[in-house]
């Protein structure tokens, strides 16, 4: 008796029948066991096969280039807009147009990239068919440190030539004076300041100069480096605008945007329609607009000096330079592809930073450039 009640000893056939029930429950448990054990490892291969899937995925291309300074602040822009929308990341090394086209030719870089176009015999060095993609259009301005005197000295084009040719040296020269009667124009020494290195800016400054003066293209020619007959050097647009800024007195030549970035005095040069044209975005964009029915079909062309009362007389092209057929498909692909955003969506942002976008009318012949880009022979873009 137990609390009160009785409790009943089992029968041997109620042990029986309780032993069988269990040994049942015990089986569906194995089973229940067997199929969730199948379940599992099933779920670990689904887990697997996502995070594989989602591992290549998340590898992102790297695109190497490297070249010139004059567009570096707009390709900066470009790499971490780039970057944010499509994944792919633009290493872009600013090292000079001449540097550029030598890494493009030794193939050390996926693009290459220069305000100069390169010459017949570095694109048979470098092998195969060379595209120049103009990205964007840009000026060269003379920027000066000259203590007491302000923005909008007026330059000729013969001063400008004879200044670099160390003819003129003197800030108070005549010639000068005469073009800024209410500037008071110091009686030192003009200290010239150009490019040490190979050069976009200086192939687009001496083409300008060997198209207005004779003697320069005589003495001194064209070309991204040049035997400067006078002068200090410095590397990049962002060394010539250093030295220009740290040493009184000096004259040198850079791009707009980095003139206006270092808030530095530029002057206006006179033109082909003999107006002094300031440099700016419409006065760039109106020397562009002047070169369009001469441009040739591999776009190499510089346009210093145009037609147009409103155009401003130094003004180039600068091009991404790649090869027409791509060794490695991945990355060629996200070549074309970034070509294609930058000469579209990526155009917006060169406004703000003093570059003037293509005209749609070059935009679409660069369409059909970029189609004709090829990997193994087949069309990249379809």
């Amino acid at each position: 008796m137990i609390n009160g009640m009785w409790k009943v000893a089992p029968t041997s056939v109620a042990r029986g029948a309780a032993r069988r029930r269990t040994e049942a429950e015990l089986q569906r448990g194995r089973g229940n066991f067997a199929w969730c054990r199948v379940k599992w490892n099933l779920g670990c291969i689904l887990l697997a096969v996502v995070v594989f899937a989602g591992g290549a995925a998340a590898q992102t291309v790297t695109l190497n280039g490297a070249g010139a300074t004059f567009p570096f602040p707009l390709y900066s822009k470009w790499s971490q807009v780039y970057a944010e929308e499509k994944g792919v990341q633009i290493n872009y090394q600013s090292i000079g147009s001449g540097g550029g086209i030598r890494q493009f030719i030794a193939r050390t870089v996926d693009f290459g990239a220069s305000d100069g176009p390169m010459t017949d015999e570095q694109i048979a060095q470098a092998g195969g068919r060379v595209l120049h993609i103009p990205m964007v259009a840009g000026a060269v301005v003379p920027v000066y440190n000259l203590p007491g005197v302000g923005q909008g000295l007026n330059f000729t084009p013969d001063v400008l030539a004879d200044i670099f040719l160390g003819r003129i040296t003197k800030w108070n020269d005549p010639r000068l004076s005469r073009l800024n009667p209410k500037a008071n124009l110091p009686g030192t020494d003009i200290v010239v300041v150009h490019r040490s290195d190979g050069s976009g800016t200086t192939a687009i400054w001496v083409n300008y100069l060997s198209k207005v003066s004779p003697m320069w293209k005589a003495r001194v020619g064209e070309g991204t480096s040049v035997n400067w007959p006078t002068g200090l050097g410095g590397r990049g647009n962002e060394g010539v605008a250093g030295l220009v800024r740290q040493t009184p007195n000096t004259l040198g030549y850079v791009e707009l945007a980095y003139a206006l970035t270092n808030k530095m005095t530029f002057g206006s040069v006179r033109n082909k329609a003999g107006q002094f044209v300031r440099p700016t975005l419409s006065s760039t964009t109106k020397a562009m607009d002047g070169a369009l029915r001469s441009i040739p079909d591999d776009y190499r062309i510089f346009f210093t000096n145009p037609d147009g009362k409103d155009a401003y007389p130094v003004a180039g092209f600068t091009w991404i330079l790649i090869n027409a057929e791509q060794a490695d498909a991945i990355k060629g692909k996200a070549l074309v592809e970034f070509l294609w955003w930058a000469i579209h969506d990526g155009q917006k942002y060169a406004p703000t930073l003093l570059y003037a976008p293509l005209p749609k009318s070059l935009v679409t012949r660069v369409e059909r450039t970029l189609k004709s880009v090829t990997s193994r022979g087949q069309a990249i873009l379809q």
